[in-house]
């Protein structure tokens, strides 16, 4: 809006120097300086504020693992707002807090994975549970996702969203 204020006079003055009235080049410049300055000064208010308030938003949208399911080949992690479950073919783990990424995609989250067997499990049997290190990274629909006890790694799994593969439980 303020340029359309400024383009109407400018085109005023520009016919006054068609027809020859010396006056009309100072004016001319003077309205030109003054649509310049008002525009700076529009962007001086109005860059900040756009800018500030989109990046908040989507810096909090951004940094968490989109809730939901993601799948890959033995393995389903169903990610909500506050944990994150995964099924394996003969494990399950669970990650107590959010997968919260960095700016480039990573998380790494402490969890457990507990190991199953086939069979029955006995009332007085104790899992067999230990604490892992879940590190990945997401770009997009994709997760790559690293599982780590100490020095031990206990896979390496790519995951895309929203895929449901089929597990071979043992049972």
């Amino acid at each position: 809006m303020p340029q359309a204020k400024c383009v109407l006079p400018v085109i005023q003055v520009d016919i006054l120097l068609r027809r020859g009235y010396s006056w009309a080049d100072q004016a001319l410049w003077s309205i030109q300086m003054r649509c310049f300055l008002r525009s700076l000064l529009l962007a001086g208010f109005v860059t900040p504020l756009v800018l500030a308030f989109p990046a908040e938003g989507r810096q909090k949208s951004q940094n968490h693992v989109v809730t939901g399911s993601w799948g890959g080949e033995h393995i389903v992690l169903e990610a909500s707002g506050n944990d994150a479950k995964a099924d394996f073919d003969c494990a399950h783990g669970e990650i107590a807090g959010a997968l919260t990424l960095d700016r480039q995609g990573n998380f790494d989250v402490s969890g457990t994975y507990t190991a199953e067997h086939g069979g029955p499990v006995r009332r007085d049997e104790t899992p067999n549970s230990s604490t892992v290190r879940y590190s990945g990274h997401v770009q997009g629909e994709s997760m790559t996702l690293s599982i780590t006890r100490g020095e031990e790694k206990l896979g390496n799994f790519t995951l895309t969203r929203d895929a449901h593969p089929l597990l071979t439980k043992c049972r």
